[in-house]
């Protein structure tokens, strides 16, 4: 079901043909209006949502389809070190497996990207080079979103000047829990401005949010701001990405698409570290979101351990044999 209905003013821009960010903006106008739309979505049926989450995760996918699977949730990897003992050595070396995953098996397909702090975003653009694989950085006083707005534009730009693609950046969960949505709002659109043509991810931190209700208002505050991405968690504290809290963010993106033709992409992260938790959350996009969400433009796990697992699967499938963790790079 929808989460909510579109507003008049949306709706005649559809029918006109107009920009629907047009009447976007009207939504977002004030303080009070931007309260107004985010509280009129309607509540979060908690055990509906958490009995479709369990429901979904039950499928069961064999032979050529887990291996279809398997290669396309490692193409949707964001390979990720977000650690104070990386060292540019270390960066180069994630660099290296992200181009070539599995360098026995050339038909590996390489991750989305590779995701490190903006001080690593040169050395990571250097190490996959023209792979085609994407260099992210976090950004935004990462993983606290702690900083005054100019700090955090700064660190914005240098992530960006250093040839960032993807800019990851985090909200003020204070400032949303406060119910000062306007400002988050205000912060997205700065950060979305001086990202420039790099793809922005807006981090919740669903951890944090309390209930499913603020992870929807949190969902249609990011995409109204202009995200592109919209993702879960930092993998910083205690409960991450969740097939509930996505399941939530994929309703939320499929209706945003069908009220205004913009797609958005959602990011699940942290605490995906299995090919079998992996397979679960694509079941939820194919069906929850569709088709058009299956591609690592619209769909990421952001993940360090997940990669490797998903390698061992693919070579059982392969081989008949499980190579065992000694067979695959320790990050």
């Amino acid at each position: 079901m929808p989460t909510t209905a579109p507003s008049p003013k949306l709706s005649a821009s559809l029918e006109q043909g107009g920009a629907p960010t047009h009447a976007l903006g009207d939504v977002a106008a004030s303080d009070s209006t931007l309260r107004r739309f985010l509280h009129g979505l309607p509540g979060v049926d908690t055990v509906g949502l958490e009995a479709r989450a369990a429901s979904l995760g039950t499928r069961s996918i064999k032979t050529t389809a887990k291996a279809y699977a398997i290669d396309l949730a490692i193409s949707m990897v964001d390979l990720t070190t977000l650690e104070g003992a990386d060292t540019p050595g270390k960066v180069r070396a994630l660099g290296a497996k992200a181009v070539h995953p599995d360098p026995t098996d050339s038909a590996t397909p390489s991750t989305a990207a590779v995701c490190v702090y903006p001080d690593m975003v040169a050395t990571a653009k250097e190490a996959v080079a023209d792979s085609g694989v994407k260099v992210a950085s976090v950004a935004t006083a990462f993983p606290a979103g702690r900083a005054a707005l100019d700090v955090k534009l700064a660190d914005v730009r240098d992530a960006v000047a250093a040839g960032a693609d993807e800019i990851d950046m985090v909200i003020d969960r204070g400032a949303f829990l406060a119910g000062k949505y306007m400002k988050v709002y205000d912060e997205i659109v700065a950060v979305k401005e001086a990202s420039g043509a790099a793809r922005l991810k807006v981090i919740f931190e669903t951890g944090e949010l309390s209930t499913y209700d603020n992870i929807r208002r949190a969902s249609w505050l990011g995409m109204l701001a202009g995200a592109d991405f919209i993702k879960t968690s930092t993998g910083k504290v205690a409960v991450n990405a969740t097939p509930a809290n996505t399941l939530l963010m994929l309703e939320a993106v499929r209706d945003f698409r069908a009220q205004t033709g913009v797609q958005v992409g959602v990011k699940p992260a942290g605490g995906i570290r299995t090919t079998k938790d992996a397979i679960k959350f694509l079941v939820l996009v194919n069906e929850t979101a569709g088709d058009d969400w299956l591609d690592n433009h619209w769909f990421r796990f952001g993940a360090s351990s997940l990669l490797n697992d998903l390698l061992m699967q693919r070579q059982k499938l392969a081989t008949g044999r499980y190579s065992g963790p000694d067979y695959v790079t320790v990050d």
